[in-house]
């Protein structure tokens, strides 16, 4: 047992240490958006549940449809020098909220991509849920080594085509600081590696193994999800490298659904998370879409995938076959007001026109500071176990 005082310590959105208490609240809070339906007993496996909208999804599902399931992340364990990471927290409340609502859920902390973490999941699968109605595929990662080759990828952010300048957000002890950031532009093979990694192989491999082991229920569906957003952050996103690996998750789905799955992917609207906070733009276009017209955060989308997803309400889809959770997000007249502020933005007026202290605030969060409630000056229990 190792209590101690931790404080958000870091640089830039980055934090070395996340609070214990903090993350719990965090899943408490998200939990508390939920309302519970009654539904018929099924079984989900979320890879990436524990962070951004992997974990609101891992929620909403237990919290709304009492979904059993098996989670899937890969986070570290807190040293002697450092806490765990935000992940791990989230998981061990997690893991405790799906207890005390009496669900079965296991967490598997293992690389998604090797297929020595296929095996052992698909063995408690078969063990501890008979088979899978629903699989939720939502990963962010920097690099993906592929166990059939030995080979490993590496993720890039940068634009396609043409080199592009964006505004960006960035924070000086605690004011914020308009940046211009300088985006290159990316080779094909670094492209071509972006897709590996972030893109819809892995995703299909997950159905096939599962597919392999009788292990698909009646019924089953499949869900990647993926994010377009606007056209302000377009040439970075949408365009630029990891737009790239979008699109292929997208086709992903569509051969899928070819072969004889349900398989779709799901554009949810922005939302501050681990992954999207490190994207030049991002902070700056997430602030001012606050500004404008607030957000749905990404349990209110989740409960909304989820009533699809169990077909208590009909799909939303687009003319491409993609849940659409984002619609709110691109309405023509948020998006026009959005892009004046954006415009508008200068180092003298970022903090009237964006909501640069909501967003800090909100980075702050997911390592578990910031959070109403919590007591940072008192000391709390950083050696958290994993749940078994």
């Amino acid at each position: 047992m190792t209590e101690r005082v931790v404080k958000p310590v870091g640089r830039g959105f980055l934090f070395l240490d996340s609070h214990p208490a903090g993350c719990a609240r965090v899943v408490r809070e998200m939990a508390a958006e939920v309302e519970s339906r009654t539904a018929e007993r099924r079984t989900a496996l979320v890879i990436g549940s524990s962070s951004g909208y992997g974990l609101a999804t891992t929620i909403a599902g237990l919290a709304r449809y009492g979904i059993d399931g098996i989670g899937i992340c890969f986070e570290k364990a807190p040293t002697a020098r450092r806490t765990a990471t935000a992940g791990w927290y989230r998981t061990a409340e997690t893991a405790a909220l799906a207890a005390e609502l009496g669900r079965s859920w296991s967490f598997v902390n293992a690389d998604a991509f090797a297929d020595t973490t296929k095996d052992e999941v698909l063995d408690l699968v078969a063990e501890q849920l008979g088979g899978i109605d629903h699989l939720v595929y939502s990963v962010a990662a920097p690099r993906r080594t592929d166990p059939r080759n030995g080979e490993t990828y590496q993720s890039v952010l940068k634009a396609i085509g043409a080199e592009h300048t964006t505004k960006s957000l960035a924070f000086d002890d605690g004011a914020p600081v308009l940046q211009e950031v300088g985006i290159e532009v990316a080779t094909d093979d670094e492209i071509a590696q972006t897709v590996k990694v972030m893109g819809g192989e892995d995703w299909t491999r997950w159905v096939t193994a599962l597919r392999d082991r009788d292990l698909l229920k009646p019924g089953f569906n499949t869900v990647a999800l993926t994010y377009i957003g606007s056209e302000l952050t377009g040439p970075l996103y949408r365009q630029g490298s990891i737009g790239a690996a979008k699109a292929d998750l997208e086709q992903t789905a569509l051969k899928l659904a070819a072969d004889g799955v349900t398989a779709m992917t799901s554009v949810n609207g922005a939302a501050v998370t681990q992954a999207s906070s490190a994207i030049p733009g991002i902070g700056l276009y997430v602030s001012l879409l606050h500004k404008v017209t607030g957000l749905q955060t990404p349990v209110e989308q989740s409960i909304a995938l989820w009533d699809q997803l169990t077909g208590e309400t009909p799909f939303d889809l687009d003319d491409e076959g993609r849940i659409r959770l984002d619609r709110w997000e691109l309405n023509d007249d948020i998006q026009s007001a959005v892009r004046a502020q954006w415009e508008s933005a200068t180092q003298d007026n970022i903090a009237e026109v964006a909501d640069a202290a909501w967003f800090l605030s909100e980075v702050r969060r997911l390592y578990g500071f910031d959070v109403p409630g919590v007591n940072y000056d008192a000391d709390t229990e950083v050696d958290v176990e994993w749940p078994s």
